[in-house]
This record gives structure tokens, sequence and C-alpha cells, in this order.
């Protein structure tokens, strides 16, 4: 029985464990380029033990970015600072992987410490955020929101492939497509977002249309060899939007079109919700190991998963297939070595890179505790 600190295998990539970094929005970025303080970041957490590593989402077009100081893959230029993210994580035992996404009516934002609010499209720091339905999100996304076109719809998946040939130019390993928390491809999904008539609205087949054709335009370019996943926005916690039961049926039609692996998150297509378990432990994975028996199809889930014994627990009993850590990963840059000593694993340096290893491994009082800092548990 596998446990947290087990080998994974999907395709021709191979995981030192179970324990991937999630992507996360740093606002570092100038002109959408990874720079030092990516690099830094990204070979940190490569060298403190975790398996794989993402950057921050980027984004497939510039309207695509949260705001202005996001990461993107839509230029040649942006390709030299990704060469050096990928080279980095891979030099520090890890494999380095990619978020493609698209922001949808949830971009042309302030930082979150600035008040994350939208910023109008005429501000020289904004632009017309867009969407499958003109339809503003509401509560602080309060501006227009263009509806998108069949055309624009197109370029959008020709952009998706672009990006994916980009992420291959520079190294990437495992491609993600963001599709999840109410950007882009998560708006199409949702009726409370997606109120077209056309071939894309509608029906649920239909609001699943831009997720096919998306990802088989990625297909098209990224090797069979190598990992395609997706990250679902899987449920609204909204009677009016995205039910789990529709997500367990998206992710059998979306494995058809040669999906690996669901990692599934949540719809968050408005504020309006009702019963969502924030604080409650691993409420994901319950969710994830119906979709990996249902469909039978890998899994990974994130959210309230940054105890150790938690961790381990739920691939020990074989519910998912990784565990993605958030803010757990920025908390603690050796969070898997760490998680290792309180497991008691027989070897917690192996997770380091040699050097690191055998000086901790050969230090007086190297068994006992390292005085770890707290991580925070999400």
């Amino acid at each position: 029985m596998p446990d947290l600190f087990s080998p994974y295998t999907l395709k021709s990539v191979t995981l030192r464990n179970r324990i991937a970094m999630s992507p996360m929005t740093m606002y570092r970025s100038v002109d959408g380029r990874m720079n030092d303080y990516h690099v830094m970041l990204m070979g940190s957490r490569a060298a403190g033990g975790f398996g794989l590593v993402f950057p921050e989402q980027l984004a497939i077009t510039p309207d695509g970015r949260t705001g202005i100081h996001c990461g993107g893959i839509y230029d040649d230029s942006q390709m030299e600072g990704l060469s050096r993210v990928t080279a980095i994580v891979k030099a520090m035992g890890a494999v380095p992987a990619v978020q493609l996404g698209h922001t949808g009516r949830k971009g042309s934002e302030l930082k979150p410490w600035e008040g994350k609010l939208q910023i109008a499209p005429d501000h020289p720091d904004g632009w017309q955020v867009r969407g499958p339905s003109a339809i503003a999100y509401g509560g602080r996304y309060t501006f227009p929101v263009h509806e998108l076109s069949i055309g624009e719809i197109k370029e959008i998946h020709r952009a998706y492939a672009l990006a994916a040939q980009r992420a291959l130019d520079t190294g990437f390993e495992w491609l993600e497509m963001h599709f999840a928390h109410g950007y882009l491809g998560a708006s199409f999904f949702s009726p409370l977002a997606n109120q077209r008539t056309d071939a894309y609205g509608g029906s649920l087949e239909n609001r699943l249309r831009f997720h096919r054709e998306a990802l088989d335009a990625v297909r098209r370019v990224w090797p069979e060899r190598l990992p395609l996943t997706m990250r679902l926005g899987s449920d609204d916690f909204n009677e009016q939007g995205i039910l789990f039961d529709d997500a367990v049926w998206a992710v059998g039609e979306l494995k058809k079109h040669g999906l690996d692996l669901a990692d599934l998150s949540l719809g968050l297509n408005t504020d309006a919700i009702k019963g969502a378990p924030f604080n409650q432990e691993a409420f994901m994975v319950e969710r994830g190991a119906r979709v990996r028996r249902e469909v039978g199809i890998a899994v990974a889930v994130s959210w309230n998963l940054g105890i150790p014994a938690v961790a381990d627990r739920v691939i020990r009993e074989d519910s998912i297939d990784l565990v993605f850590l958030g803010r757990p990963a920025l908390s603690n840059p050796h969070w898997p070595v760490w998680a290792a000593h309180e497991l008691a694993h027989e070897n917690p340096y192996s997770l380091l890179p040699e050097d690191w290893s055998w000086w901790l491994r050969n230090r007086p009082g190297s068994e006992g505790s390292l005085g770890w800092p707290a991580t925070v548990n999400r």
C-alpha cells in the first residue's frame, strides 16, 4: 500500500513522492515574465522535497491574468524565465509542472493587499474582462463582462495550444488546465455564469464543450507520454450552479478526450455559497475518492491537507493519488521533510539534495527535532 512518500508514476513521469506544491499567484511578474523571485521560490520548494512543483497559474493571454503583476505564457519573451524555473526544479529533484489558465470575469484586479478590487477597463492597468455571458460576477467584480463570440472562443482555444507548446519547449513535464475558482473555464461550466443559447450553453453537455475543445487543442500539442490534467470546479455550493454529480459526469467525458488526472476543487462562480465546509479537515478527499472509483481516473485534491498524518492517511487509504498543498508550502519550504519527521519516516533527509542531506544526517543530535516552524493547515 502506498504512503505519502511513495513514488508515483503517471504516463512516463515519476514523482519521488505524492506531495505537490500548488500554483499560487505571487504578483511578482513584469509583463508576465518569471524572474529571480520565481526561480528562488520554485527552486527552494523542489530542494525542500516536494515531488511536483508548480509556479503560479500562467495566463494564456494578457487579459487572462488576474492583474498586471501576474505570470503569463502568451509571448516568446516569457520563455527564458520559464526555462530558468524548470531547470532549477529539475536540478533539485522535482518535476516541473505548469498550470495554464484564463481568469475571465475575475481578471483586471488589484493585488489582494491593495484591496483586490476590479480595475475599470479604461484604467491603464485594467482591461475589458470576458466571459461566456454578459453577466458580471458581482461583489467586488462590478464591471460589465464582454460575452465571447464563437470566433473569440476558438481564438482562446488556439491560445491554449500555443501556451502548451511554449510549456513543452521550456521544459515543463506536467500540464494542468485551470478550470476552477470562477475563472473562464469554470464560468462556462456553471449556469450561474453561462446563459448562452448556442452550442456552448444550456445543457450540461453544451456547457462542457469549452472544456472538451480546449483539452483537444492542448492534447494535439502536448505529447501523449506526458501527463495532461485539469483543475475542475466541481461544486458551486449553490443550488443554481454546478452540482458535484455534474462534475463526476464531466470528468468521465474529459477522460474520453485524453484527461489523465482530475485535480478537483471548487467552482467559486458566486459569493452566494451555502454549506461549503471550508474549515473541515480534508473535505475534498471523499469527493475525490468517488470520482476515482466511479470514473477510473487518477485524482488529486487540495484544501486542508496540511497536517502530515492527514495527508499520509488519505494516500494510505487509497482515496486519492496526490496531495496538493498551497499555504503549507509557503509556510514551510521543507514541508515534506518536516512531515517525514512527524511521521517517523526511516530517512527524512533522503528527500533533500545530497549535499543538504549529508550535513543534516551527520550532525550531533541529528536524530532529534529540528524545531520545524508551525505550518498553515490548508
